[in-house]
């Protein structure tokens, strides 16, 4: 089975860095030492491994910022942003004794006239090459993107923002790097929002740049529109997906496990502790992280019974084996060793979710179901929400999880009355942070019932009754209707108008001959259609990434890939909502189980 790793965006973005960067270099045969930025050094670390860079003739990857020895006998390649501070290293680095024989540099976005001058007049004469690669998003997963800048919340949704129009400016330019990497030219659409217009604006800028660097890219063939199309939403447009407890693997494991850079800390049983990386050079991680958590326990017995046998092999094997066999056994023993600890790795997640689910996920999703779709599971209308949400509120559940369900309710009314908020607000004991709920009214999301509000309108929403469901996982995240609906040219021209027309036979799948058999979702298969790129401003969930691979593996001839500012957590989005407005030293963190 391939895995993530092996293609979609990470292996054309390794692949585009050989095509520019490493084949510039590889003109020589001396060795090199690769100089890195923070963001490039994410980047890299994303898409290719240590090996993947020594085949390519690196040696050594060193640190920009870092005080580091002098190889005047090597040349380096430094890959960075075009900032000043980037440029100001580089610099450094030439100034008085060169540090390196030469330099070759690469940008990983459009380098400002000013910051190239600078650099061309203090050690231009040591720069063999110099050039602008368009990469300046982070691959995160075969289908997701990420614009590596948690930040641009607080600078978009803060109220009187100075920030506001440089963090889209950003924004846009990183989106057509996107493009580029991926050899698109889309037409542009974009989520009609009643005041506040980020989707459009964001919009306007993408179609314009897009325009732009198609028209200077003069080694380019994509002159005209691709068979792609872009749409632009706000995080306003779905409020429920990222606070609702999603109990799929990938979701429910960041949510209820303090996860930090995709690394899990578990116990084995005899009290020792291990990381593990939650990626996609796991093979079963990619097999386990898009079903629920019912499901995957269910192959927690496979697991531990290959495990025991795995075990009892080995033993065998100990006692008798072959000196013909020996070298064999060897050569498969290191694939065989990583393929065990990738099953304890997950039958011990299983279990710490599984733990978190039983003790007090369980009691809260009926709940949270029920004031999301404003229905039961026997799909009986919720008349009064407040008699649903009142049982979550007498609970002795943790503060976060009260105010997750006191924001459904509000949701599903579109709004409430300030003498119920102020009710609400001290059933929970936050008056004194007021914000988690309040702030949301920075984003567009109604919190009050307000006349300003009244253009806000809920998305009408596809009819899944037929579908089959666990009764605590009814909820589909509003993007996967939106994802359908572009695919098969539903979308209504008045709730997400043109910024730039896509092809006219665009309907999210190109032309198949009838008697052409389709092989399936293989990613050769997935690039000879067409690609529905969609960018949500404000944060993506791990639910409605999950979505992109579903639409893509039913329809096979349209890949969705969705990206976002960052990657959304429950909690880590309400201390983003929490700290709108405040200054950075006000600004304020959710400790588990309490605030």
């Amino acid at each position: 089975m391939a895995t993530g790793a092996e293609y979609g965006l990470k292996k054309i973005v390794w692949q585009r860095i050989k095509d520019t960067i490493i084949a510039d270099c590889r003109k020589s045969e001396v060795w090199k030492i690769l100089i890195l930025d923070h963001f490039t050094t994410r980047l890299l670390s994303s898409c290719c491994k240590m090996s993947d860079l020594m085949s390519e003739g690196i040696t050594i990857v060193e640190d920009l910022y870092k005080n580091r020895e002098p190889v005047p006998e090597m040349k380096a390649i430094y890959f960075m942003a075009p900032t000043a501070k980037c440029v100001d290293a580089l610099i450094n680095d030439f100034k008085l004794k060169p540090k390196y024989r030469a330099a070759y540099v690469f940008f990983t976005d459009y380098c400002p006239d000013d910051i190239f001058d600078k650099m061309k007049k203090n050690c231009g004469k040591h720069i063999k090459v110099c050039k602008e690669i368009n990469i300046s998003f982070l691959p995160l997963e075969a289908q997701v993107f990420t614009c590596d800048n948690p930040e641009a919340f607080k600078k978009i949704y803060t109220p009187n923002s100075r920030d506001k129009d440089q963090t889209l400016e950003m924004i846009a330019d990183q989106i057509v790097t996107l493009c580029a990497t991926l050899e698109e030219y889309p037409g542009v659409r974009y989520k009609k929002d009643s005041d506040l217009n980020y989707g459009k604006k964001l919009a306007e800028l993408v179609d314009n740049k897009l325009a732009r660097h198609y028209d200077l890219d003069d080694n380019s063939k994509k002159k005209g529109k691709t068979q792609a199309q872009l749409l632009i939403v706000d995080r306003a447009m779905d409020p429920v997906s990222p606070i609702l407890h999603e109990l799929t693997y990938q979701a429910m494991a960041y949510d209820l496990i303090p996860i930090k850079d995709n690394t899990y800390e578990y116990k084995l049983k005899d009290g020792s502790k291990k990381e593990a990386l939650l990626n996609e050079e796991d093979q079963l991680w990619v097999k386990l992280r898009h079903m629920h958590i019912a499901e995957v326990t269910g192959q927690i017995p496979k697991l531990v019974k290959e495990i025991s046998a795995s075990r009892g092999e080995k033993k065998q094997t100990d006692e008798k084996i072959s000196v013909g066999a020996l070298s064999q056994l060897m050569k498969k023993m290191p694939g065989f060793r990583k393929q065990m600890a990738q099953k304890t790795v997950h039958l011990c997640l299983a279990e710490d979710l599984m733990s978190h689910y039983q003790t007090n996920v369980e009691k809260l999703c009926k709940a949270e179901q029920d004031l999301a779709i404003g229905a039961d599971a026997e799909g009986q209308k919720v008349k009064d929400p407040m008699r649903t949400l009142l049982p979550v509120l007498l609970h002795p559940h943790d503060t976060t999880d009260k105010i997750r369900a006191v924001l459904l309710y509000i949701f599903s009314l579109n709004g409430t009355t300030a003498e119920n908020l102020n009710k609400l607000i001290q059933h929970v004991k936050i008056e004194d942070e007021k914000g988690y709920i309040q702030n949301w009214e920075h984003l567009g999301v109604p919190i009050l019932n307000k006349p300003s509000m009244l253009s806000f309108r809920k998305p009408a929403r596809r009819d899944r009754s037929d579908q089959e469901t666990y009764k605590v996982s009814r909820w589909t995240p509003v993007i996967k209707d939106v994802m359908e609906d572009a695919v098969e040219n539903k979308l209504d021209v008045k709730d997400w108008p043109y910024q730039s027309e896509c092809p006219s036979a665009w309907n999210g799948s190109r032309a198949v001959s009838a008697r052409q058999k389709h092989k399936g979702s293989s990613p050769d298969d997935l690039r000879s259609g067409s690609r529905l790129i969609i960018f949500v401003l404000g944060g993506v969930s791990y639910s409605e990434m999950r979505c992109a691979y579903e639409v893509t593996h039913a329809n096979k001839s349209c890949e969705v890939i969705i990206g976002s500012t960052h990657i959304l957590t429950p909690r880590g989005l309400l201390e983003d909502i929490y700290n709108l407005g405040k200054q950075p030293m006000e600004t304020f963190t959710i400790e588990e189980g309490k605030l």
